[in-house]
């Protein structure tokens, strides 16, 4: 073999040792342009388009969303009617429920209003949804959603008992400065508001609204304590009762209600929010009233 033909060979074999040891690279890099990466079995196909918060995503695990509701029936807000637990409140807490897309259950083992607030805080509850009123002292324990119905503050008072008390005051004054005996029901926001806002007065409570009533009728205590939808839902009811009975609604003291939510449930909190602020319908003492009417 000639020299020119020996480089020519050697040559040639060096370009095919080279090419060689460069394939396997070059045909790996060209794959894996066009690699799907698949998840892993630890890894959640559920949470592609972002991370549930873990107060959602508790809820969203369990697949149900618990409302604490107290044990005692309060139409038009919650009540049993054949055999099921229809109202106002619960209709609101099915639509929160909707809106996270799980099955709603009602925990009504709160015996007062306080009882309720107390199962959200021991997260045997995700809400509070029973007619509760946003009070200082409860908000120390668990956040408050926006108000979905403010009422203002009602007295009703015995005619004759009042009259000795007030004498020749006027009736504002004789408000203002109430110092005569006041019911309320025990545990209730009511039992707060009564500090607050009649220091003078003489303040019992009882376990439940009709003994406050009783307490007033028979001169007991002489005014009794509570929101104005109470107070015309009892004239309403007992139309008597206006005979020996007065009311006083107190315009300038609100009674804002409001969901109770776990303090370490923010984004629940904001998710509930959202929920009130689209709804349409919003509630104020008429529609209260009529859906009373309607619905006993």
């Amino acid at each position: 073999m000639s020299v020119a033909a020996l480089a020519l060979a050697l040559v040639m074999l060096i370009a095919s040792s080279f090419a060689t040891a460069q394939t396997p690279n070059a045909v790996k890099t060209a794959n894996a342009a066009n690699t799907v990466v698949k998840p892993t079995a630890t890894s959640n196909p559920a949470t592609a388009a972002g991370v549930l918060a873990p107060d959602i995503g508790r809820i969203k695990q369990r697949g149900e969303l618990v409302i604490a509701m107290l044990a005692t029936d309060t139409p038009p807000f919650f009540y049993e009617k054949n055999g099921e637990l229809v109202g106002l409140e619960v209709d609101l807490a099915k639509s929160i429920a909707q809106a996270l897309n799980v099955e709603v259950r009602f925990n009504r083992e709160a015996k007062s209003f306080n009882e309720v607030v107390d199962l959200v805080v021991q997260r045997r509850a995700d809400l509070g949804i029973s007619k509760l009123s946003r009070t200082l002292t409860r908000a120390q324990m668990v956040h408050f959603s926006q108000p979905y119905l403010t009422l203002n503050h009602s007295l009703v008072i015995n005619r004759v008992a009042f009259a000795r008390l007030a004498s020749n005051m006027r009736i504002e004054d004789a408000i203002r400065q109430y110092s005569g005996s006041l019911g309320v029901i025990s545990r209730s926001s009511f039992a707060d508001f009564a500090k607050s806002n009649f220091s003078k007065a003489k303040v019992t409570e009882y376990p439940n609204w009709i003994e406050v009533l009783r307490a007033v009728n028979t001169g007991e205590v002489m005014a009794a304590y509570r929101d104005e939808f109470e107070i015309k839902r009892l004239l309403k009811e007992t139309p008597s009762a206006a005979l020996t009975l007065r009311t006083v609604t107190l315009k300038d003291l609100e009674d804002t209600l409001g969901i109770a939510v776990g303090v370490n449930d923010p984004t629940l909190l904001a998710f509930v929010n959202q929920v009130l602020s689209q709804k349409r319908d919003k509630l104020d003492i008429q529609k209260v009233l009529n859906a009373l009417e309607t619905n006993p």
